[in-house]
C-alpha cells in the first residue's frame, strides 16, 4: 500500500488523491469486463483511490463495470468516483447533451444507476457548452451538491477564460464552486501551460492530466520507418485520434525515447513521471489496456522524475509549445497545428 506521504492535496478541498490515478476509457472496449474488475481491484489495493469514468465511455458499460466492482470489493468509501456528463447517452435526443439543467439531472440519474451508488464524488462536464449559459450549469450543480447526489464538481478541456468566469460566477451569485480541471497535457503538447494551468492554478483546482504518454507515443509505440507500427486500435479509430498520431509527433516522440533510453528509463515510465512532478499537476490519469500495464506503473507513485533531465525534456519540447494536437477534441479550440 502507497504510504500517505504521497497523497497530493486536491485542489481547494479537503481530499487527498494518490499521485496517479485510474483511467477506464478502455474498460468494455477494449478491456473486458473480467479483466477490468481486476484493475480496479489492483488499482485500489495498490493505493490509488480515485477512478475516472464517463457516462460515455462504452456507452455506459465502463459506470457499470465500476459499479459491480465497488460493490463486489467493498471499497465503495475508500476511492473516488470521478464521471462526467455532455455527450449524448441513451436515446440521444435533441435535449440528450451538453451542460443545460434537464441534461445534467437526467445523465446524474442514470450515471447513480449504473455506478450503483448514492452519489459521485467528483461529477465533471465533459466539455464546454457555449450555447448553454454558465450560470445555468453551474446552478443545477449547486442543486446536484445540496441534495447529495454528488460531492464536488469540475470541467475538462475548458479555454482558460470559462475557468475563470466559473470562479467569479460562483462567487457573485454564491454558487457551488468548481474545484478541478481535467486537460490534455504530456511533453508532445504542453500548450496547456501558457493560459489553461495558470487559471487553472489561480483558481485553486486540482488538475488531472489525460494522455500524459501521448496515447503511446512517449512510449515508443510508433515509428515512421515501421508502418505496421501505426496498426493500433486507437490509431484505426480515425479522426480526432489518428490526427494526433502525426510525423511530426512521432519523429518528436523519438526524440524523447532515445533520451529516456539513454539514462535507462523505460520511456513510458519517464514520460507519466514528466507530467506527475509538473508544476501545478495533482495527478494523471493513466488507463490501462490491461493488468499487467497498471502493475507497472505502480511504483513510480512513489518516485519522483529526475531533474537533470528536465532541461534536455524541455529543448525536445519547449515549455507551452506543442508537436501534437491534443486538444483539437476541444469544440472551442480553431486553431490547428502546421
Amino acid at each position: 500500500m502507497l504510504s500517505e506521504k504521497f497523497y497530493r492535496p486536491f485542489g481547494r478541498t479537503g481530499l487527498k488523491v494518490s499521485p496517479i490515478c485510474l483511467g477506464t476509457d478502455n474498460f468494455a472496449n477494449p478491456t473486458p469486463k473480467t479483466e477490468s474488475i481486476e484493475i480496479i481491484n489492483y488499482a485500489i489495493e495498490s493505493g490509488i483511490n480515485l477512478i475516472d469514468t464517463s457516462n460515455s465511455y462504452a456507452q455506459g458499460e465502463s459506470e457499470k463495470i465500476i459499479g459491480e466492482a465497488l460493490k463486489n470489493n467493498g471499497y465503495r468509501e475508500d476511492v473516488l468516483i470521478a464521471s462526467k456528463f455532455y455527450f449524448p447517452t441513451g436515446k440521444k435526443g435533441i435535449n440528450d447533451r451538453g451542460v443545460s439543467r434537464k441534461h445534467i439531472f437526467q445523465a446524474c440519474e442514470a450515471s447513480l444507476k449504473r455506478l450503483g451508488t448514492d452519489y459521485i464524488d467528483l461529477y465533471q462536464m465533459h466539455r464546454v457548452d457555449m450555447d448553454t449559459p454558465l450560470e445555468e450549469t453551474l446552478s443545477a450543480l449547486t442543486d446536484l451538491v445540496r441534495q447529495g447526489k454528488i460531492r464536488y464538481f469540475g470541467s475538462t478541456t475548458s479555454p482558460a477564460w470559462k475557468i475563470s468566469e466559473s470562479k467569479m460566477l460562483s462567487e457573485f451569485k454564491n454558487l457551488a464552486h468548481a474545484v478541478s480541471e481535467q486537460l490534455p497535457y504530456n511533453l508532445l503538447d504542453r500548450r496547456v501551460e501558457n493560459e489553461i494551468l495558470p487559471a487553472s492554478q489561480w483558481a485553486n483546482l486540482a488538475v488531472l492530466a489525460w494522455s500524459p504518454l501521448a496515447m503511446g507515443m512517449l512510449a515508443g509505440r510508433y515509428d515512421n520507418t515501421n508502418p505496421d507500427s501505426f496498426n493500433t486500435a486507437r490509431f484505426n479509430r480515425g479522426g480526432i485520434y489518428a490526427e494526433r498520431i502525426s510525423k511530426k509527433a512521432v519523429d518528436t516522440a523519438q526524440k524523447f525515447v532515445n533520451l529516456a533510453r539513454k539514462w535507462s528509463y523505460e520511456p513510458a515510465h519517464l514520460a507519466l513521471l514528466w507530467v506527475k512532478d509538473q508544476e501545478g499537476i495533482t495527478a494523471p490519469l493513466h488507463g490501462p489496456r490491461t493488468l499487467e500495464q497498471l502493475k507497472d506503473i505502480i511504483p513510480l507513485m512513489a518516485k519522483s522524475f529526475p531533474e537533470e533531465l528536465r532541461d534536455p525534456c524541455n529543448e525536445i519540447v519547449p515549455p507551452g509549445s506543442a508537436a501534437a494536437n491534443f486538444l483539437n477534441s476541444a469544440p472551442w479550440m480553431k486553431g490547428k497545428l502546421i
